[in-house]
């Protein structure tokens, strides 16, 4: 390729677009009723999306510091219940929706907080991490945070200071939750601890790492660290669910479909367990408190992608099946040394790829991720898809998406074996019409697409020998090594032979009588398989042999040769071979060394292949 820069992710180019289409909003504003937070900017705006093994998509003001606030409840639900067991944690903290504002004093009888997510149950939650002072809580939370993160977090004792200095309708819940006792001492150090841990300091970059911490089961796709037991994390994003966007809950869980958990610092975390998390950060809040950008854009990523839980499709992980080159397996056509040499040398630029099991946004975004990240050092791509029962329009879109940039770079797509999934030829006709672009081709089967990208790969280094073109006789490979003399007794044996395209040359059960040394043209060898379909053994091109071996174990023919075009060719009978087995002892060891080593050269070839596809 003349550009080596590597093609730009659609994932990118799509929060690029909504990042740009939401910059203009000012719809909301930025929360005042903690001092400290209303000097935030309310041009600030971040997206970032993290999947489970670690991919950054990011746009934006991602790495703009705020204070997480309301998000830190989710997490440290998930402490609390580490610390002090579930059946502890419920009888102090149930588990409903209150349907009311963050701020609400919202209990049940007993005097329990409906759930964790309004501030009385997440001060009683804090109350339930391990310590006994503030700085013991703080300490347990800040650790557990940073683990989530990937990096060591800080605290915005500005914001903090300025949380206690105004939290007096928190101090009368937490005093009141004394009174129902939910707490059995001194409230004050655990709602101390929890304006600090209100207060911590994140990024949207932090933020959706934290996410996809929780939806990889707790550990950090990066570090391998683990912020919370396994166990606990279903028990997090449950109420994620139910309650993570206070009064406006139902709404989101209907319309965005992922566990979620907003702040009025700003930010937003949703996530799509086994799959990614996504961040928005964005000051200006709704009427309910939530980033009203971080709304907007979270509705729009999810519809784009079918993020929502309750998609039935199941994603699989394992999604590439397997991955080779051109340099470990080639396509049936048997070629010259010198292409063989060159496609050893230069055929890992073409990349093959098995794909396997139910394809969703999740396991695309890898398929596509490998194939941007590989694209500098890449010729053309063959995609597999035998192996896919299910495609939705989703995955479809990217794929298509991800060609098109691929495009841009000079680097081919070859789909083969995709009619069981229709949904990806009839979205690229939807999209390019009748006629598919250059750039995108649909093959049967693996092989014909390897064959194809090997000789544009062979085309474009300048060595391929084209079945237009006439090899002359002595550059044949049965009479390499013979001198002129020798290659002259040869020549007196040989009969001329012709054969128009789409001919049998030889059937499959007949005798053998002559082998042939094809001088221009192509021929298939190929076999009948019980279901009737035919499968290709080999292609044969200028200055190949075929046809020896039947002759040299006098059997029947195993298999059928047919003239992909006409085809001129020199035929040695069996007679021919016999008299040099018997007059010219020398020419005759010479004529089976080559045969002997063009029959290795394949079965190495088959030998890699199956090498190849066990890895």
């Amino acid at each position: 390729m003349s550009d080596s820069s590597l093609p730009v992710s659609p994932i990118q180019s799509y929060l690029e677009e909504l990042h740009a289409k939401y910059q203009p909003l000012r719809e909301g504003a930025v929360a005042t009723y903690i001092p400290e937070l209303g000097k935030a900017n309310p041009d600030w705006f971040g997206i970032c999306v993290v999947t489970c093994d670690g991919q950054v998509y990011e746009v934006g003001d991602t790495r703009q510091h705020f204070t997480i606030q309301s998000i830190s409840k989710a997490l440290t639900y998930g402490i609390a219940l580490q610390d002090s067991g579930k059946d502890t944690v419920l009888s102090k903290v149930w588990m409903e929706p209150s349907g009311e504002p963050f701020n609400s004093i919202s209990l049940d009888p007993s005097g329990r907080p409906l759930n964790p997510m309004i501030n009385a149950g997440a001060i009683a939650t804090t109350g339930l991490v391990e310590g006994k002072t503030t700085r013991q809580k703080v300490n347990r939370i800040l650790d557990t945070f940073s683990r989530y993160a990937g990096r060591q977090l800080t605290i915005d004792q500005d914001v903090s200071r300025s949380e206690s200095e105004t939290g007096h309708r928190n101090r009368a819940i937490a005093y009141m939750l004394r009174n129902f006792d939910i707490f059995t001492e001194d409230p004050m150090p655990s709602l101390e601890a929890y304006f600090q841990q209100c207060s911590i300091l994140v990024n949207c970059h932090d933020l959706a790492f934290m996410g996809a911490t929780l939806a990889n089961d707790g550990v950090h796709p990066l570090t391998g660290q683990r912020a919370i037991i396994g166990d606990y994390v279903e028990n997090v994003l449950s109420v994620m669910s139910s309650s993570g966007m206070y009064d406006a809950a139902g709404e989101w869980l209907y319309n965005v479909g992922m566990p979620a958990k907003s702040g009025v610092g700003g930010g937003i975390l949703a996530v799509l367990p086994g799959q990614l998390a996504v961040a928005v950060f964005s000051p200006l809040l709704d009427q309910r408190g939530n980033s009203a950008r971080g709304i907007a854009v979270c509705r729009e990523i999810s519809a784009r992608y079918h993020l929502h839980v309750f998609n039935s499709a199941t994603p699989s992980l394992s999604v590439i099946r397997n991955r080779s080159s051109a340099a470990q397996i080639s396509s049936n056509r048997s070629r010259p040394a010198e292409e063989a040499r060159l496609l050893r040398e230069h055929g890992s630029r073409i990349r093959l790829f098995e794909i396997q099991g139910h394809v969703t946004f999740g396991p695309a975004e890898r398929v596509v991720r490998e194939l941007l990240a590989g694209a500098d050092k890449a010729f053309a791509y063959i995609l597999d898809f035998s192996r896919v029962p299910q495609l939705d329009v989703v995955s479809s879109r990217l794929f298509l998406d991800t060609f098109e940039a691929l495009a841009a770079k000079g680097i081919w797509v070859h789909v083969t074996r995709s009619h069981h999934v229709s949904i990806l030829k009839r979205s690229a006709r939807r999209r390019h019409g009748s006629t598919p672009p250059a750039y995108l081709a649909w093959e049967d089967d693996a092989d014909t697409a390897l064959e194809f990208c090997e000789n544009r790969l062979l085309e474009s280094l300048g060595d391929r020998r084209s079945s237009s073109m006439t090899v002359p006789f002595e550059k044949c490979e049965l009479v390499e090594g013979l001198t002129a003399a020798e290659r002259e007794k040869v020549w007196r044996l040989l009969t001329p032979r012709s054969y128009p395209k789409g001919s049998v040359v030889f059937e499959a059960g007949t005798q053998a009588t002559e082998l042939l040394m094809i001088l221009k043209g192509k021929a298939s060898i190929g076999l009948t398989l019980p279901n009737g379909l035919s499968y290709r053994l080999t292609t044969c091109t200028p200055g190949m042999t075929f046809g020896e071996m039947a002759l040299l174990d006098n059997a029947p023919r195993s298999a059928t040769v047919r003239a992909d075009t006409d085809i001129e060719a020199l035929s040695l009978s069996a007679p021919g071979l016999d008299l040099l087995m018997k007059a010219e002892h020398a020419i005759h060891a010479k004529i089976l060394t080559n045969i002997a080593r063009n029959l290795a050269a394949r079965l190495r070839k088959r030998n890699a292949e199956v090498l190849s596809s066990h890895l």
